[in-house]
C-alpha cells in the first residue's frame, strides 16, 4: 500500500465513521442532557476507552479471526499487526466471506433507510420509496436470495457469509428498535432510571453503532492498523460532536442521506470484491468524500434558504 492510498484511506475512514455515527451522537447528547454532571464526565472521558479501544479495537481482531479459520485467537491478534506474506495471504483468502457478509449487512441497512425510516427527502426517488415501506422485506429477501444463489456457485462458505450478514443486520436492527422505544423513558426523566443504567444504555448503544463503522472499514482496506487509526479518530470526532455541536449538525438535514448512500456504495464495493472483482483501493474513500460533500453542500444550501425565509417573514411582521 503506497503513501497516496494511506492518505486517502485514513481520512476516508474518519469521515465514514463520523457521518455513519451522527444518529449515535444525537442520541448520546439527548440522554446525557438528563444525567448528573459526574455521569456525563464519566461517559465523555472513560466511556471513550470502551468506544475506541474495546469495541473498535477488538471487533476488527474478532473479524480477522472469524475469516481466517486456520488461526487461533492469539495468532489472529498478532496477524492483525503482521507483515508476514503468508499471514497476509491467509487473510486475503478468507476476506471474501467477511466482505460478502458486510455487503449484505450494508445493503440491508440502506434498503431499510430507503423504504422505512423517516428522512428529509434530498432526491426525487426517496419520496417514492418512502411510500412503499411494505415492500422492504420482500426486496431485502430477494436481494439475499440472488446473492446466495451466485455465492453458492463459488462455494458454501461464501453463501454462508451472506446469510451471516443478514443475521447481523436483523440482530442489530432489533436492538436499535428496542433502543428507540427505551429512549423515550430516558428522555422523559423516568425516576426509576438511574444514571448508571443510562450509562450502560449509552455504552451498549455505542457498541451497536460501532459495528457499521468497523464493517464498512473493510471496504476501504484489509489493513487492521489503518482501520484502528481511522475508526479511532472518527470515534473521537463523534464524541466532540456529542459534547458541543449536535444542534448545529441537526440543522444539516441531508447529512444522514449522505451517510446512507455511502453505505450503499461501500456495500456494492464489498459485494464485488467478495466475488473476486478488482476494485481500486482509492474508490471507496473517493466515493465517500464525493457523496458526503454533495449532501453537505445540499444541506448548506437548504439551511441558507431556510434562514433567508425566516428573515423575510420576520421583516414582513
Amino acid at each position: 500500500m503506497n503513501i497516496t492510498t494511506v492518505l486517502l484511506t485514513v481520512p476516508g475512514l474518519v469521515l465514514f465513521e463520523t457521518v455513519s455515527s451522527i444518529d449515535n451522537a444525537i442520541i448520546n447528547a439527548d440522554v446525557l442532557g438528563g444525567m448528573k454532571p459526574w455521569a456525563r464526565r464519566w461517559f465523555l472521558t472513560w466511556g471513550i476507552l470502551v468506544a475506541v479501544f474495546a469495541v473498535r479495537g477488538l471487533l476488527p481482531w474478532f473479524l480477522v479471526w472469524v475469516m481466517t479459520p486456520g488461526l487461533n485467537p492469539i495468532q489472529a491478534f498478532t496477524a492483525t499487526f503482521s507483515d508476514d506474506p503468508a499471514v497476509l495471504e491467509a487473510i486475503r483468502k478468507g476476506a471474501p466471506i467477511l466482505l460478502i457478509g458486510g455487503a449484505v449487512f450494508f445493503l440491508f441497512l440502506f434498503l431499510h433507510w430507503l423504504f422505512l425510516e423517516p428522512k428529509s427527502y434530498a432526491l426525487a426517488w426517496e419520496g417514492f420509496f418512502g411510500r412503499q415501506g411494505v415492500w422492504f422485506f420482500a426486496v431485502a429477501s430477494l436481494v439475499l436470495a440472488v446473492i446466495v444463489w451466485f455465492a453458492l456457485k463459488q462455494g458454501p462458505l461464501l453463501a454462508f457469509g451472506a446469510v451471516i450478514g443478514s443475521t447481523a443486520f436483523f440482530i442489530t436492527h432489533g436492538f436499535r428498535e428496542h433502543a428507540q422505544r427505551q429512549e423515550a423513558n430516558y428522555l422523559g426523566g423516568d425516576s426509576r432510571l438511574t444514571d448508571v443504567s443510562k450509562l450502560l444504555y449509552l455504552e451498549v448503544l455505542d457498541a451497536s453503532f460501532s459495528i457499521d463503522g468497523v464493517v464498512g472499514a473493510f471496504a476501504f482496506t484489509l489493513s487492521v492498523p489503518l482501520i484502528l487509526v481511522g475508526n479511532g479518530i472518527g470515534a473521537l470526532v463523534v464524541r466532540q460532536i456529542t459534547i458541543g455541536n449536535v444542534e448545529r449538525i441537526k440543522r444539516y438535514r441531508y447529512i444522514k442521506n449522505g451517510a446512507m448512500y455511502s453505505i450503499c456504495i461501500l456495500g456494492l464495493v464489498m459485494l464485488a470484491e467478495s466475488f473476486g472483482a478488482h476494485v481500486p483501493e482509492w474508490l471507496s474513500p473517493v466515493a465517500t468524500f464525493t457523496i458526503v460533500t454533495y449532501f453537505f453542500m445540499k444541506s448548506r444550501r437548504a439551511l441558507k434558504a431556510h434562514v433567508a425565509e425566516d428573515r423575510t417573514e420576520g421583516a414582513g411582521h
